[in-house]
């Protein structure tokens, strides 16, 4: 009886201990207060459950490692920044805002402002790939690819034998895909082809069972970027994957991108973020800096803002809300992914509540059940502040875009959901170019075409399970 007295006297400590340190922990942190009480409760409740799920999407640790990385890029980027071509002010013919905005963008990014390049706007993903195949047979120097997502099959495997080639060829020839995302690339036949190539195939972010309590799982490299030479780049929302051979049985029918081609100054960003997300992959020095590419007249002013762990937090969404709040006519979005947290959710509706018009293109049917439903849950409050929500129904929509007064675009990897905003390495585009923005534009129309309005007074008289769907979705998308 006394044994049995301990025994529980010790679970009954140990209990309090991982409570109290649990609580600690989330506190200094700084976790948003409803977060904070789920992860006490959840721990609380369930002590081993709730430790284990804590240390593994409690918080977005990318390991000491990679953090010692990080500090090291940073501390090369004050030279990189000073052989950029000098930069022009802003004329005041500018969007209204768009000053500020381009300022808040260099603080939270840390990244410049950059004017003279080139934009070229793609939306055929057969052409974007047939572009890029191209440049990789024109390159005389070096290729650099990461994408979240290289599905083989279709044109994306002539895109392999180009960086085959290439390799053979003696160029450098570099190929980053995150780990979970290409998993079945990496079980696939396709990296020993390339490394026998000579192409440098990594895995970003690989989950090993013995860094679980060092690094959280669930964290996933999300952009998509291509730089050959340091001449020309890509970067937008394609994966590396042919749509007629990617997720066939989804039942959302083929996946529609856009990406952007650049040429300019941009690219040396784009070829930076590049060279940290490979750096803090393999610890590799840093290559000698490449020659800037020269302004090119008549070109568009692009900021490039990467996000993710290592960067200022929430740098991405403070630049759309920003920029959502700028608006004065129209703000046009397109998303695969729409749960927003409460500040995107807020500036959307209260753009439409002082007379802009706000558009938002979703797919009809999307490839993950528990985001279409959390993704609904935001309708009632949208459409009531008079936000018109538009289905897709050509396939799934997965470009990720925003036009605002038909001036100035955000437009790259970034979905409109918790995890692109607050997780995931992601990147995206400021262009301040109203002749792209017309572009942009055009195509968001193009694909309104195919969409349907969703009529707020039949949406109302959903039933009951619907709602609930939505609720219990909406409660977990942080993790969504």
């Amino acid at each position: 009886m006394q044994e049995i007295s301990f025994s529980s006297l010790a679970l009954t400590a140990l209990h309090v201990l991982t409570v109290a340190g649990v609580t600690l922990r989330v506190v200094l942190t700084r976790h948003p207060p409803g977060s904070s009480f789920a992860w006490i409760v959840l721990v609380a409740t369930l002590p081993l459950a709730g430790v284990a799920l804590y240390l593994l999407f409690g918080e977005r640790p990318v390991g000491r490692w990679r953090e010692r990385r990080m500090r090291e890029f940073l501390a090369e980027l004050p030279r990189w920044a000073a052989r950029l071509p000098p930069v022009q002010p802003l004329a005041a013919a500018q969007p209204p805002g768009a000053i500020e905005l381009a300022h808040l963008a260099e603080r939270v990014t840390h990244m410049p402002l950059l004017a003279g390049t080139h934009l070229e706007l793609l939306s055929d993903t057969q052409a974007i790939m047939q572009r890029l195949i191209a440049d990789i047979d024109a390159a005389h120097e070096s290729v650099d690819l990461e994408f979240y997502i290289w599905n083989a099959g279709g044109t994306a495997d002539k895109v392999q034998a180009a960086l085959e080639a290439a390799a053979r060829r003696g160029l450098r020839c570099r190929l980053l895909l995150d780990a979970q995302g290409s998993k079945a690339f990496f079980r696939s036949a396709a990296p020993a082809a390339l490394r026998a190539a000579g192409v440098h195939v990594v895995a970003a972010l690989p989950v090993k069972l013995w860094q679980l309590p060092l690094v959280r799982a669930d964290l996933r490299l999300h952009r998509k970027i291509a730089v050959v030479d340091a001449r020309v780049a890509y970067t937008g929302s394609m994966n590396l994957v042919d749509p007629r051979y990617f997720k066939q049985d989804a039942g959302v029918g083929e996946w529609v991108d856009a990406m952007v081609r650049l040429e300019g100054p941009a690219v040396a960003s784009l070829a930076l973020v590049f060279a940290y997300d490979w750096l803090l992959q393999t610890g590799e020095p840093l290559a000698p800096h490449a020659e800037v590419p020269a302004p090119a007249n008549g070109g568009a002013r692009v900021l490039v803002a990467p996000s993710g762990p290592g960067t200022e937090v929430n740098a991405n969404l403070r630049l759309i809300v920003e920029a959502i709040n700028l608006a004065r006519r129209r703000v046009l979005l397109t998303t695969p992914y729409f749960v927003p947290g409460e500040a995107l959710a807020l500036a959307l509706q209260n753009a439409a509540l002082r007379g802009v018009e706000v558009r938002l293109l979703v797919p009809e049917r999307n490839d993950s059940k528990p985001v279409q439903y959390a993704s609904r849950w935001h309708y009632d409050a949208l459409l009531a502040a008079g936000v018109r929500i538009l289905n897709y129904r050509g396939g799934l929509l997965h470009t990720k875009s925003i036009t605002v007064d038909d001036a100035l675009s955000l437009f790259g990897t970034v979905n409109l959901d918790v995890r692109s905003l607050n997780l995931n390495f992601e990147l995206m585009l400021l262009i301040l170019d109203a002749d792209f923005t017309r572009k942009l534009v055009a195509l968001q129309e193009s694909y309104e075409r195919d969409a349907v309005p969703v009529d707020p007074a039949r949406w109302a008289q959903r039933g009951h399970g619907a709602r609930l769907r939505e609720g219990l979705a909406n409660m977990i998308s942080p993790v969504l």
